[in-house]
């Protein structure tokens, strides 16, 4: 005979159990469901994922720039079309610093190389860290025309200055070559004494060598451009300005202090033209100071570029000299060009630098000559 009480819980327990089974039932038709919309999902991204690729697939061919993934092991995994172009053939599969040194030579100004063995492209390469495994990504852009069209303007630049400055040119010739003849013809006279005769002929030739200086400085700043490079260090350059210097800073009664704490940097460059002008700075600087006046040279080295800095405590310089103290034929002495400063700019540029000038009326002047470290030591083409 049963139990009333076993009866009822045995009902409830099977209650339980159906509600149990129906929570489970639920959960799984949500799984179910939330399992489909994530599969769609899924699909759906797998979609705009294949597209974006060969969107980027697209577009890396359609670059006119060169794109080279370098992976870990420096290997370029991946080059599209236009980088095979511009290196003179297929990368992909080489060691990229092989392929460096086979194909590229640095040309003068950093970060700029030409393509081997023609050398008749010009690129200009940008390295990028890809990855923390380290990776790269290498951007290369043809600037063959533009480098072209640059150097042509500078070259019309150059001429158009030439152009304008011809009459100054012609009154700058004019006074030294009317001394000269003026002497020369003092020499013609038969009547005159030994003694007469041998200074009016040191007066002539004096004359003629600021022809001659005149004439070499017009053809310096009309090429503009420095032929023949040769590795040095800066303490080497700055031992050459130093034995030209230091005579004349004597003579005029001048301190001459030499801080050069770039020595031991290496470059490439024409030495002789890089002595010359950085004589020419220190030299505006000794006449820009009286007698127990000072004049300093400078040396800094920088990751890209190399600072020589000649700085004296003359007399400085109004805004308005300072706006022109690089224009052809402008000087403030008697007996200067005006073109000394126009040729050492020109020297600087060629080098990869410039000059940058400051300076206050009565309180001195600072030239800032700087040229870069890395430079290929052959001339330009």
């Amino acid at each position: 005979m049963s139990h009333p009480e076993n009866l009822a819980d045995l009902a409830g327990s099977g209650e339980l159990r159906s509600a149990e089974a129906e929570r489970l039932a639920e959960a799984f038709r949500l799984f179910n469901q939330v399992s489909s919309e994530l599969s769609g999902a899924y699909s759906q991204l797998q979609g705009q994922v294949a597209q974006l690729t060969e969107r980027m697939a697209l577009l890396q061919d359609a670059l006119p720039a060169g794109v080279i993934v370098v992976d870990g092991n420096g290997l370029a995994v991946q080059a599209n079309p236009a980088a095979g172009r511009l290196l003179a053939g297929n990368v992909e599969g080489l060691n990229w610093s092989a392929v460096e040194a086979q194909r590229l030579h640095e040309s003068d100004l950093p970060g700029e190389y030409w393509v081997m063995p023609a050398r008749e492209r010009r690129l200009a390469m940008t390295v990028s860290a890809l990855d923390s495994a380290g990776g790269r990504i290498v951007l290369l852009h043809d600037i063959t025309e533009a480098h072209r069209l640059k150097t042509q303007a500078e070259r019309n630049e150059r001429l158009a200055a030439m152009g304008e400055m011809a009459a100054q040119l012609a009154h700058q010739l004019r006074t030294p070559l009317a001394a000269a003849l003026l002497y020369a013809g003092n020499l013609e006279n038969p009547d005159l004494p030994e003694a007469t005769r041998i200074p009016i002929a040191q007066k002539t030739v004096a004359r003629l060598r600021a022809l001659e200086r005149l004439i070499r400085d017009m053809l310096l700043f009309a090429r503009g451009e420095i032929l023949g490079r040769e590795p040095m260090t800066v303490a080497e350059l700055v031992q050459d300005t130093v034995h030209t210097i230091e005579p004349l800073a004597r003579q005029r009664g001048v301190e001459f202090v030499v801080a050069d704490e770039a020595g031991g940097l290496e470059f490439t460059g024409n030495r002789k033209e890089l002595a010359g002008a950085l004589a020419n700075l220190l030299e505006n600087a000794l006449h820009a100071v009286c007698a127990g006046g000072r004049v300093e040279l400078t040396t800094q080295g920088h990751v890209d570029r190399i600072d020589f800095i000649i700085r004296d405590n003359g007399k400085g310089m109004a805004p308005e000299v300072v706006a022109r103290v690089f224009e052809p034929f402008f000087t403030t002495r008697a007996e200067g060009t005006g073109l000394g400063l126009a040729i050492a700019r020109g020297v600087a540029r060629v080098h990869g630098g410039g000059i940058e000038v400051s300076s206050q009326a009565g309180q001195g002047t600072e030239f800032v000559f700087s040229v870069a470290r890395q430079q290929g030591m052959e001339p330009r083409p």
